[in-house]
């Protein structure tokens, strides 16, 4: 779906793998991150990168990673997108359809107020 529309790297720099763009985009949703939040992570984690099949030498910046989004917003893609990713995991079980959502709360030790903590809210008053 993608590939008619991206580019073929011929003008300006090389283009980075469509599969490696495509996971790109993806993650940040998954993580709930931002893309430039993304491009560090993808310095950071060794793991990412190896999901995304990038490399140190060459990691996309969060504007390549913006017009990567773009792109799909013009030609109307991510709806397409979006039904053959969750075709792919319900064809392997991967999907969820239903369930209960269960909430743990913890509970914490309440610390006593020293004067410490009423001078600094004084100050921010």
């Amino acid at each position: 779906m993608i590939e008619p529309h991206y580019s073929k790297g011929e003008v300006g720099h090389p283009a980075y793998p469509l599969m490696a763009m495509l996971r790109v985009h993806l993650m940040p949703n998954w993580f709930g991150s931002s893309y430039p939040a993304m491009k560090e992570a993808l310095y950071e984690t060794t793991i990412l990168r190896q999901f995304s099949g990038l490399h140190l030498d060459r990691i996309p910046d969060e504007t390549t990673i913006l017009n990567f989004r773009r792109l799909q917003e013009k030609h109307e893609l991510a709806g397409g997108i979006l039904q053959v990713i969750n075709g792919y995991l319900d064809d392997r079980g991967l999907m969820r359809r239903q369930g209960t959502v269960v909430a743990r709360i913890i509970h914490a030790r309440v610390r006593p107020r020293t004067r410490t903590a009423s001078a600094i809210r004084k100050c921010i008053r």
